[in-house]
């Protein structure tokens, strides 16, 4: 492949990440954040060039100039302001948001754009999106798509049984917002941390509940065609019932400034996580009721260069295959890109893709 530079906005934790796998993928990279001095601090090979942005005062499209890409690792609030300038410098946009308004400014930008706007380029959604839409594929009929993740520790040590591993603002806007659904073969908006249910994978029992954005523009894309389609995220048990109690009760869903200082001064991070995920499809075929199911436990490991959590592998690793597929010209490169229009099989062939290929 020919090297080609790219923009990584947002130098957190998925942000550096992103631009540590590109770079030893053979990229040229630009890593972007507000923090001077934090993103001088970074240790990151030398290769990789960094520039101080205040992205939340605007981001002058002259910085992309001659890029091929720019991939948004920030906040969900930023993201439009992210998507203007590369549409204004004419460069190729893909981000990790699970936020649904911002998402339809996205593909508002997208329409009659002759570069591609690829939104959702993580876990969920994302990666699940593919391989829902993948498996959805072996049916005549498709009954119901069923979405489960949860990005966990290994070792819980709280009553959340919980661990700060991404955006804390994400995770807190995704257990507010309304989540899409279909129900009875309606597309509806269902309750954040409604829809409880227990499930066991490997011998684990987790709790699974309503969360927003994790099904992307699956709605849109199986509207009509399906009788039931949700996505719900993984916990251990007891974490949905102290999250109530913090929004509804305690009416922290009004303040989620003070929420993410809360949950940010107490609740730490950790480098020893796993994700799981399990994507459940049932349909006809040749008559008959069938079932398929696509699960995954990833775990931290060694990876490109360093070792990588399982949510930096399965959302930096996500979001870089997309970028590959681009840049090979395997998946549309003009115009709203959904998850759905990329191959399973392609993906998971990609160097940055195979993290979902091997485990589980």
């Amino acid at each position: 492949m020919i090297m080609k530079q790219v923009t990584v906005a947002g130098a957190g934790k998925i942000g550096s990440a992103i631009a540590e796998l590109l770079h030893y993928g053979g990229y040229r990279v630009t890593l972007l954040d507000c923090h001077a001095e934090y993103l001088n601090s970074l240790k990151l090979p030398e290769g990789i060039a960094r520039k101080t942005a205040d992205i939340a005062l605007g981001l002058d499209p002259e910085l992309l100039k001659g890029q091929f890409a720019v991939l948004s690792a920030l906040p969900f609030h930023l993201t439009r302001t992210v998507a203007r300038a590369a549409a204004t410098a004419g460069v190729h946009y893909l981000d990790l948001t699970e936020d649904v308004a911002s998402t339809r400014d996205v593909k508002a930008l997208a329409e009659g754009a002759a570069h591609a706007f690829i939104p959702q380029c993580g876990l969920a959604p994302g990666f699940v999106s593919i391989a829902a839409h993948d498996l959805a594929g072996h049916f005549d009929e498709i009954d119901t798509i069923r979405l489960r993740v949860g990005a966990l520790p290994r070792f819980p040590s709280n009553a959340l049984g919980y661990n700060l591993t991404w955006s804390t603002e994400g995770l807190i806007n995704e257990y507010i917002e309304p989540c899409e659904a279909i129900v009875d073969g309606k597309r509806i908006l269902v309750p954040a941390l409604e829809g409880m249910e227990s499930l066991g994978i490997d011998g684990v029992l987790y709790e699974a509940f309503n969360t927003s954005g994790g099904l992307g523009s699956l709605c849109e894309t199986y509207d009509g065609r399906v009788r039931e389609l949700n996505y719900r995220t993984m916990r251990y048990p007891g974490h949905r019932d102290i999250m109530k109690v913090l929004l509804s009760d305690l009416r922290l869903s009004e303040r989620r400034q003070i929420l993410q200082d809360i949950l940010t001064r107490a609740i730490p991070g950790t480098a020893q996580d796993l994700v799981v995920l399990s994507v459940i499809v049932t349909g006809l075929r040749n008559g008959r009721l069938q079932q398929e199911t696509l699960a995954r436990t990833i775990h931290a490991q060694e990876f490109m260069g360093g070792y990588r959590t399982a949510i930096q592998l399965t959302t930096a690793g996500s979001i870089c295959a997309v970028l590959d597929l681009l840049a090979e010209g395997k998946i549309p490169s003009a115009g709203f890109v959904r998850q759905e229009d990329i191959p399973l099989s392609a993906y998971l062939s990609n160097r940055y893709g195979r993290v979902y290929q091997s485990q589980g």
